[in-house]
């Protein structure tokens, strides 16, 4: 018989260091390439992987996320043990939200405890990779392993910025260091170190005991309380390479160990420069680990006239005669009016870029009007002026406009369902 898996995705992220994305949407929720959300990624990767009980942990902002699962993400109801489900705080052992990662599988412990799995993987909702989990699965049973742990090998003067994992040449893990200033390499590659991507897998009775201990001693952080318990107690933790994964149809042009946590502007505004060119770093064309999404229903898009460069269009955008885009990434039902200029921008849905306006690095994101002949991206303190958020690394961002402005629509009102 195959292993008995539930998979719990942590999407309850606030994602502040997104604002303005983040304003009314959870991290995970956020829109990603020309047709995705960021949660897509993690999903995607479960069923490719055959885990198909998968429970989504939801809490700040989660509306937005509870839409996009209800609307891509129903698995047939005749499977009873395959769904994507999203959960939120249900108080059943406490009066609190989740209080951390560990807290949230423990106030849904009975679900653990319904299934019976053998095993159990928790993953977060905010990367964007391809994993093929079962691998890591098989890896955590070879090793008897109580708990394996993802982890991806970075240059050591990186690895001070992450959570660092100190292990023997078996994988297995002697230490955990915070951001360390001396991190600990890799046994076989001194230059390196791991820095954990906060995925686990558990076996699952080492994982109920750990919950109902860390309930009685306080503690509600798997990274900062369960896990250092653990390997203290003398539990088998060892970490599981991420570079070792293979993921069939990865090409050659591609970065095969790529994994990107869209944290910030600057980051996600980054991650989007990887899905462009003819040889992309990352490439969403994969036929035998495909990236899932909305079934949205619209028409595809329509080119008008003007000249695109390495450019992806979402479904039923509009591109008017006369236009210059480049390097730019431009999702469903955009409107793109004559003579625009677009230089390495995202323009998200539902929004209307007005005639002879210059955009240049700049986000904006959903159910916009940008009126004709603005200029955005070119002067700092004009953008912040007009209450646009600048990043670090000089990307403008346009908050949402008003949800039932439809570029596309004649009155304003009225696009295809997601």
């Amino acid at each position: 018989m195959p292993d008995r898996i539930i998979a719990f995705v942590m999407a309850g992220g606030q994602g502040s260091r997104l604002q303005p994305l983040t304003a009314a949407r959870s991290k995970p929720s956020v829109p990603f390439g020309s047709r995705y959300r960021i949660v897509d990624f993690v999903l995607s990767n479960l069923i490719n992987s055959q885990i198909r009980t998968i429970y989504l942990l939801v809490q700040y902002k989660s509306q937005s996320l509870i839409e996009h699962v209800r609307k891509a993400w129903t698995i047939s109801p005749l499977l009873a043990d395959q769904f994507v489900t999203v959960v939120p705080p249900q108080m059943r052992v406490n009066e609190s939200w989740f209080q951390g990662t560990a807290d949230a599988v423990h106030q849904n412990i009975n679900l653990v405890e319904e299934h019976a799995p053998d095993f159990v993987v928790v993953f977060g909702a905010d990367h964007i990779y391809r994993m093929d989990i079962q691998q890591m699965i098989d890896a955590h049973k070879a090793r008897e392993a109580d708990v394996s742990i993802a982890a991806l090998p970075v240059p050591i003067e990186d690895a001070r910025s992450f959570g660092v994992i100190a292990a023997d040449s078996h994988g297995r893990i002697e230490a955990f260091q915070e951001k360390p200033a001396r991190p600990s390499p890799l046994p076989d590659d001194p230059t390196c170190a791991y820095a954990s991507m906060g995925n686990y897998v558990f076996s699952t009775e080492v994982l109920i005991n750990a919950l109902y201990d860390a309930q009685q001693a306080g503690e509600t952080d798997f990274g900062g309380h369960v896990l250092p318990r653990l390997l203290a107690s003398g539990k088998r933790l060892f970490a599981y390479d991420f570079a070792s994964n293979v993921v069939p149809g990865i090409k050659p042009y591609e970065t095969r160990v790529y994994w990107r946590d869209v944290g910030n502007i600057d980051a996600y505004f980054n991650a989007h420069k990887d899905v462009l060119g003819a040889e992309p770093v990352f490439d969403a064309f994969n036929s035998h680990w495909p990236v899932y999404s909305s079934n949205y229903q619209g028409p595809v898009a329509r080119v008008l006239g003007g000249q695109l460069d390495n450019t992806l269009l979402g479904a039923a955008t509009v591109v008017h005669g006369n236009t210059n885009i480049k390097e730019s990434i431009i999702r469903r039902e955009a409107v793109i009016e004559e003579d625009v200029e677009l230089d390495e921008c995202i323009v998200m849905d539902y929004v209307r870029v007005g005639r002879g306006s210059r955009l240049k690095r700049v986000i904006i994101d959903r159910h916009n009007i940008i009126e004709p002949g603005s200029v955005i991206g070119f002067d700092r303190e004009a953008d912040l002026a007009r209450g646009y958020t600048v990043s670090a690394g000089g990307v403008t961002v346009i908050p949402a406009g008003q949800p039932n402005i439809f570029a596309r629509s004649g009155g304003g009102y009225g696009g295809y369902s997601e």
